[in-house]
């Protein structure tokens, strides 16, 4: 017989995730009295934090509609998992509220007045109420977790919220192909609008998806771009489409070659107007910045795709916050534009005519790209606009919904980021809204993800990132 097993919910838990109890399934959950403490002190305020304690007392609120007082002690029933659009088997689990005290018998080691202690105090009430039961904390503090590990009580991280289980399973968005691919593979190909096309068939096409980027070992090898996946009587076909080469400079975007591979598979994701979300990762001097603001002026100012340029960041600082900072949106979302200023020097440096010529080139191109927080985008539309959102990896699913969702007709939006620089608290390399989009969106034909490996910036920044 299977054993039951009981989670109490921490609730840092509910902050981050409001709908994680629809996520227990046939499981029971309990949540203190304590934790209901916490989140009344939160609910206030316009964080996203605030928010999700909201949207919990809104979920909890429902969940005991016409409920009584005998029905709340014996559990309330729990719904479906709310979450993906799936559907799921309904949940046998019940939903707990802490109705009395509980002789815990906590050790002198650890004050009761503390809200964490009173948490753990509950949790180990619990295990001696149930001894037949496998009772779980789950909180995302690992100092709890820490804890609760010492007292001899199982816990665990919230993991519902991860889109990997490793994020070395996150897809880079480029594969090599087998040395004798193209001999083992049927292959029809024909030309079109001066572009070459590829139809092949293989054991390795089932694994492939469109806009997935396919090369042959070695520099000089072929390099294509998977444009479609079909199916017939014979099995599995694809459809590739030999890259456009951004390495020569004949073929550069504001004066920016591509140095590498993926740096040339990243300029021709920028530069398909079919494609209206890009994800580009990478370590730090990868040229993330660098690579896409050359293709959006190309397509802004030269091409006219778009009409304007609008870049963007999360607000989270490396070190200790400065404070307030004075002026209107724009002005206050300068400093942390940095990397906005370093790129228009790079792309300005070759302008003729000297310093004058540059710096009038640099004002030209800051009039046509407008910096916008965050904060405000909530409600807003943007069409026909190239819209850049920088160290995407400090943004919650949440809010990277909230962002992809603000596109309208002939909008592109990029995200860059390195997941493995994560400053916002309780998120990490899995759990990252970026790692969300890119792990959701692989597969759809009007999105592309590439993976940046070799640093273009210096040999100093080069030699950091492996050694540091």
């Amino acid at each position: 017989m299977k054993r039951q097993r009981i989670f109490v919910l921490d609730t840092n838990v509910l902050m981050h995730d409001p709908a994680a109890i629809f996520r227990f399934e046939e499981h029971d959950i309990y949540i203190p009295m304590s934790v209901l403490e916490e989140l009344d002190a939160g609910k206030k305020g316009l964080t996203e934090s605030a928010r999700n304690v909201r949207q919990v007392s809104r979920f909890l609120d429902e969940l005991m509609q016409g409920a009584t007082k005998a029905q709340i002690d014996s559990g309330l029933a729990l719904p479906p998992s709310r979450s993906g659009g799936v559907d799921k088997k309904p949940a046998s689990g019940r939903l707990f509220f802490q109705t009395r005290h509980l002789d815990s018998g906590l050790p002198d080691t650890l004050p009761s007045h503390s809200a964490d202690n009173t948490i753990l105090a509950y949790t180990l009430a619990l295990r001696q109420e149930f001894p037949k039961a496998a009772v779980t904390l789950v909180s995302k503090d690992i100092n709890l977790r820490i804890k609760v590990a010492i007292i001899g009580i199982h816990a665990e991280d919230y993991y519902s919220d991860r889109s990997l289980e490793d994020a070395d399973l996150l897809a880079t968005g480029a594969l090599e192909l087998p040395a004798d691919f193209w001999e083992r593979s049927p292959i029809e190909s024909w030309q079109e609008a001066s572009r070459t096309f590829y139809r092949l068939r293989g054991p390795l096409v089932r694994e492939w998806y469109p806009n997935l980027f396919v090369h042959e070992p070695g520099e000089k090898g072929i390099e294509a771009v998977v444009r479609r996946k079909d199916t017939d009587d014979k099995g599995e076909t694809a459809v590739l489409e030999l890259t456009r080469d951004y390495r020569n400079e004949r073929h550069s975007l504001w004066g920016i070659a591509a140095r590498n591979r993926e740096q040339n598979f990243a300029f021709n994701l920028l530069m398909d107007p079919e494609i209206d979300l890009v994800t580009i990762l990478g370590p730090a001097g990868t040229g993330k910045t660098l690579l896409t603001l050359a293709a959006g002026l190309t397509q802004t100012l030269e091409t006219h795709r778009y009409s304007e340029i609008i870049m963007s960041r999360v607000t989270i600082p490396l070190g200790e916050d400065i404070g307030f900072l004075p002026g209107t949106e724009e002005e206050k979302m300068e400093p942390w534009m940095g990397a906005l200023m370093d790129n228009l020097e790079v792309l300005t440096q070759s302008q003729e005519g000297g310093n004058w010529a540059r710096a009038a080139s640099q004002d030209l191109l800051r009039n046509r790209i407008k910096i916008r927080s965050l904060n405000f985008m909530r409600g807003r539309t943007f069409l026909n606009r190239f819209i850049i959102v920088d160290e995407a990896q400090n943004l919650t699913p949440k809010q990277m919904k909230a962002i992809v969702t603000r596109s309208g007709p002939g909008t592109k939006l990029i995200c860059l980021g390195n997941i493995a620089q994560i400053d916002t608290p309780y998120l990490t390399e899995t759990t990252s809204g970026l790692t969300y989009v890119v792990s959701r969106f692989k597969g759809w034909q009007h999105s592309g993800h590439i993976t940046l490996m070799r640093g273009e910036r210096s040999r100093l920044t080069d030699y950091a990132s492996d050694i540091l």
